[in-house]
């Protein structure tokens, strides 16, 4: 059969072929794979085994498992969301109850240091009053201990007058009076009796 003159141009024109495609790759060897239906075998099985694979997927319900797998990240992320607006509002109700907190301090703190103020001024006013009271009384003390210190100057004066009076009239007396006078006017006491 390799005699025909048929197979024998068909030889040659694949010759070169082959010599023609060794030339434009440089020498490059290339090895010729089989071929089966138009396939190369191995892109074939790799297509086959993923068409089989696809179809076993799809027989025991896979798409679904993916779904309610996905459903459920779904709810688990909505639930996450609802949780955080509550959270949220929460912390926002909080935030307006700390800011009420902080203005009613501020408000407290307002009218505390103005009731301070008053007192502080109430306080002054009594101070400045109780003064003038005790000055009052110590200027009335020292007027009385002045007035008492007078009358015991005057006392005092009167006593050493006296003192000096009897001293004088002992001495006048003395000095005019005799024990022989003295006896005549006791005489003359006792004859009047």
């Amino acid at each position: 059969m390799a005699d025909t003159p048929a197979v024998q141009s068909s030889l040659e024109n694949e010759g070169a072929h082959v010599e023609a495609a060794a030339e434009t790759h440089a020498g490059v060897e290339h090895h010729a794979e089989p071929m089966l239906l138009g396939f190369a075998p191995p892109a074939m099985v790799v297509s086959a085994s993923m068409l089989v694979l696809l179809g076993i997927a799809l027989w025991k319900g896979v798409p679904k498992a993916i779904g309610r797998g996905l459903d459920s990240r779904i709810a688990d992320i909505k639930a996450q969301l609802e949780e955080a607006k509550t959270l949220r509002a929460e912390a926002e109700a909080l935030r307006k109850e700390y800011a009420d907190k902080i203005a009613g301090a501020e408000k407290d703190a307002a009218e505390m240091l103005e009731h301070a103020r008053k007192e502080a001024v109430a306080i002054v006013a009594k101070a400045e009053t109780d003064t003038a009271d005790v000055i009052a009384r110590r200027e009335k003390m020292a007027e009385d201990k002045i007035g008492a210190a007078q009358l015991a100057a005057v006392a005092d004066l009167r006593a050493v007058a006296a003192d000096a009076a009897t001293a004088a009239a002992r001495g006048l007396i003395a000095g005019n009076h005799s024990a022989d006078a003295d006896k005549v006017l006791v005489n003359q006491a006792i004859s009047g009796i």
